[in-house]
C-alpha cells in the first residue's frame, strides 16, 4: 500500500468532515471505526474472541454488539482496551488490505485510512504521510457531548486514552485546523494538491 495516507485526530476534532471533503476530490476513504463495527457484527471468529474476553454480555441475544457496555468497561480499564484492540486491529488491517487491492482503489492517486488511534497503535509506519486534524479541547468536548449525548466527564475519559495534539503535531506531515476560522475546504484542497504532486 505505497500510496496510503493516514488521517487522524482526537475525538471531536472533525476527522469525518475532513474525510468527506477528500472524498469529494475523488479520494477513496477507509473508515477504520465504522469498518471495525461492521466486522465485529459480521465476523464469527471476531465475535467469539470478543465474547471470550468480555463474556456473553458483549452481544445481545440476536448478536448485536453491546457497544455502550463494552465502552464503559474499556474506557476505565487500560488492559481491557488493549485486549480489545489486539482482537480487532488485526482484523481491520486484513480488511484494509483487501479494500486497497480492489480495482477501483488501484486507480486512485492515493488512498486515505481514517483512524482515531493511528499514533497510539503505532500505525504510522504503514503510511506514506499523515494528516492530523486538530481543534481546541473545549470545541471538541462541546461537539462530542452534543453528537453522542454524553457527559463532559465521559468525553474527558475518552480523551485520556488518546495522545494530545501537542504530541501528534511533530509526527504529522500535514495539519488541518478545524477551528471555525480557517476554511476546511481550502486546507483540504491544498493538502490534496501537495500529496498528488508527491505521488
Amino acid at each position: 500500500m505505497m500510496n496510503l495516507i493516514g488521517l487522524t485526530g482526537g475525538i471531536g476534532s472533525g476527522k469525518s468532515t475532513v474525510a468527506a471533503l477528500f472524498r469529494t476530490l475523488g479520494i477513496p476513504i477507509y473508515e477504520s471505526d465504522s469498518r471495525a463495527k461492521e466486522l465485529m457484527h459480521s465476523e464469527d471468529q471476531l465475535r467469539h474472541k470478543i465474547i471470550s474476553v468480555f463474556g456473553p454480555e458483549a452481544y445481545s441475544p440476536d448478536m448485536v454488539l453491546n457497544r455502550k457496555w463494552i465502552a464503559s468497561l474499556v474506557f476505565n480499564d487500560q488492559s481491557l482496551l488493549e485486549k480489545l484492540n489486539d482482537i480487532v486491529h488485526p482484523a481491520v488491517y486484513e480488511d484494509l488490505v483487501k479494500w486497497a487491492n480492489e480495482e477501483t482503489q488501484k486507480q486512485a492517486p492515493y488512498l486515505i485510512q481514517e483512524t482515531a488511534i493511528l499514533f497510539e497503535e503505532h500505525l504510522s509506519k504503514r503510511m506514506k504521510a499523515i494528516i492530523l486534524v486538530v481543534a481546541a479541547e473545549e470545541i471538541r468536548i462541546d461537539r462530542v457531548t452534543k453528537r453522542d449525548n454524553v457527559s463532559r466527564e465521559d468525553v474527558l475519559d475518552r480523551m485520556k486514552n488518546q495522545w494530545t495534539d501537542l504530541e501528534k503535531i511533530p509526527l504529522s506531515d500535514y495539519v488541518i485546523y478545524n477551528d471555525g476560522e480557517r476554511s476546511l475546504i481550502d486546507q483540504v484542497r491544498d493538502i490534496d494538491q501537495m500529496i498528488r504532486s508527491r505521488t
